[in-house]
């Protein structure tokens, strides 16, 4: 993965040319660089800004070919972890008998706030793991997480951690719920549900 980063340089990747990397920039920013609902594209190839601006709220190029790549892994490790300590907080709250709801509503508007507790805290609490995104397409994102920084020599043991959580609900036949499903995990060692 981290290889990628040197590659096209001379307007070529693997064989195609700068109008057909154009076209597949914008189907793989479209494809993989979409986050949550408000669609932030963050493109890797040079692709039109105002083709990109029809498909998304924002648009940020971080450099050249492969760093797209790195910008999704990246967002995957924050999703993950953010999912993971949302769900070992709320778990902590139901154990000691405090309702996961009035927690959510108290520290959703402070520094612990972020779209993804408002996007999987509703959801969690009503038991709702339909997938959005699943389980295995994050453990394919966070083996390529780790698998990059091995290459370049970056320990990572949050993200490490998660995967194993990941990979225990894979187990448990949990691998096409929602990422949001990591709160089971924590549930099953505590002997707790976290609802409404």
């Amino acid at each position: 993965m981290h290889g990628i980063l040197s590659l096209g340089s001379n307007g070529e990747f693997y064989g195609l040319d700068h109008e057909q990397l154009m076209i597949l920039g914008s189907l793989v920013c479209g494809a993989v660089g979409c986050v949550a609902s408000t669609a932030s594209i963050v493109p890797a190839l040079v692709v039109e800004i105002f083709v990109l601006k029809a498909m998304a709220a924002s648009v940020i190029r971080t450099r050249d070919i492969g760093a797209g790549n790195v910008t999704k892994l990246v967002n995957q490790i924050v999703v993950a972890i953010n999912i993971a300590a949302m769900s070992e907080a709320f778990v902590l709250a139901s154990k000691v008998g405090v309702q996961p709801e009035l927690v959510y509503q108290a520290i959703r508007g402070g520094l612990a706030g972020s779209t993804v507790l408002d996007a999987k805290a509703p959801l969690v609490m009503d038991r709702n793991f339909d997938p959005g995104f699943r389980i295995n397409l994050h453990i394919k994102d966070l083996s390529n997480v780790l698998e990059t920084s091995h290459e370049v020599g970056e320990p990572l043991p949050l993200t490490a951690a998660v995967m194993e959580m990941m990979q225990a609900l894979k187990m448990d036949g949990m691998g096409d719920c929602d990422h949001g499903s990591l709160i089971r995990y924590y549930e099953k060692m505590a002997k707790v549900e976290v609802k409404r």
